[in-house]
């Protein structure tokens, strides 16, 4: 999967998972200005963030990669 997917992919899901930037950056930990620069994909997420992504959304990092 090519890295520059991955903002596309995790606002994709948050909003199917019916989460805010705001909430969503909260659970996280992360600020929401981070998690905007990741979802307009001008930031590459580390993988120990998406893999913390896909645990707080509830989906797996395969369902990630696929969508």
């Amino acid at each position: 999967m090519e890295e520059e997917q991955w903002g596309r992919k995790i606002r994709a899901f948050r909003k199917l998972k019916g989460y805010t930037q705001a909430t969503l950056a909260k659970e996280l930990g992360i600020s929401l200005t981070l998690l905007g620069e990741i979802e307009r994909e001008s930031r590459k997420p580390e993988k120990t963030l998406v893999l913390k992504i896909c645990d707080t959304l509830g989906i797996s990092l395969r369902e990630m990669q696929e969508l």
